[in-house]
């Protein structure tokens, strides 16, 4: 039986007439390393996996020609060092970590990227944390995108990090973003509910496709300007790029995306906003406000973390420029 598996995210793979008949989950159980069945059905019921660009069952009867993507980066461990790369620890006890990581730093080793990775500080850190995720992703329970800064919670044992994803799939955590959009946002309110999925002519982008993986987010006004508006955005999936895809669908992409802002930085009429935008080197993103119930005591947790100066720092000009004005 051959397949075709492409090591960039995500994984592909064109069914052969040999394997049609299989189990989706046990198919792809034998196919990639290091993940158990069990977590690949997780992951298949969390709409990670599309077969012939729809979301399936894990008990799904594979067919001759059907075409799986998988949103999964297969890394060797080998590749993989603790690295000594200081933290912003918000929180720690035994069970789990809360940082708040800056913009500029990627999560976890992937395709292109082996070091400066939350992941590699992480592991220099701190002697224990969770392998659910693998060697390469010590206790990483979700993500936030390299230009994104804010609130990330890290787990410390197996049990912890099953407990937290439990709350992840089912809609629990509390993920609220800081967001600076361009134009007016009439409406104070309103949520943005759009399957997202790969944009099948670039292949490093996300886009609105229909029978993606369901997505929603919801968001409010805090703060307008003349031509932007400052949001909370809360996140009710976890979609890659998510927020930056909605906001970019209806129409108000987020200040400093060059992904999917549809060069909209550079249509600033201020030359001076114009500036800033270009030296700020980000998206305008916060992870600001992170809620979840605790693994081993039940509490509910929630955390907060500032805007980053250099985003505090833009919005003064902002300010500054309506006053001015």
């Amino acid at each position: 039986m051959e397949s075709k598996l492409n090591h960039d995210p995500p994984l592909t793979f064109s069914i052969t007439k040999e394997a049609a008949g299989e189990r989706l989950d046990a198919f792809l159980a034998a196919q990639i390393e290091g993940w158990s069945r069990s977590r690949l059905q997780r992951l298949i019921e969390d709409g990670e996996v599309l077969v012939n660009g729809r979301i399936v069952k894990p008990s799904y009867k594979l067919h001759a020609n059907d075409e799986i993507e998988v949103e999964l980066t297969i890394l060797p461990s080998t590749q993989f060092v603790a690295e000594d790369i200081p933290i912003n620890v918000i929180h720690e006890d035994e069970d789990l970590i809360v940082v708040n990581k800056p913009a500029g730093m990627v999560a976890h080793p992937a395709a292109g990227v082996t070091s400066g990775t939350l992941a590699n500080a992480l592991a220099f850190h701190f002697q224990r944390l969770s392998s659910t995720g693998g060697e390469a992703r010590p206790g990483i329970v979700h993500r936030l995108d390299k230009g994104t800064s804010g609130l990330l919670v890290v787990a410390k044992t197996e049990r912890a990090h099953e407990h937290l994803s439990d709350q992840f799939r089912s809609r629990e955590v509390l993920k609220s973003y800081l967001a600076l959009v361009h134009g007016p946002v009439e409406a104070d309110t309103g949520r943005i509910d759009q399957p997202i999925a790969r944009d099948r002519r670039h292949r490093t982008r996300m886009a609105i496709v229909r029978g993606g993986r369901p997505a929603l987010s919801i968001y409010r006004v805090r703060e307008r300007f003349d031509r932007f508006t400052l949001l909370d955005v809360e996140l009710k999936t976890g979609r890659t790029h998510q927020i930056r895809v909605h906001l970019a669908w209806i129409k108000h992409p987020v200040v400093g995306d060059e992904v999917y802002g549809s060069g909209r930085d550079k249509t600033v009429a201020d030359p001076q906003l114009r500036s800033e935008i270009a030296k700020l080197g980000r998206q305008f993103l916060h992870a600001e406000r992170l809620g979840f119930r605790h693994p081993g005591t039940q509490e509910q947790m929630l955390f907060r973390a500032p805007a980053p100066l250099e985003l505090q720092n833009f919005l003064a000009e902002l300010r500054s420029t309506v006053k001015s004005g």
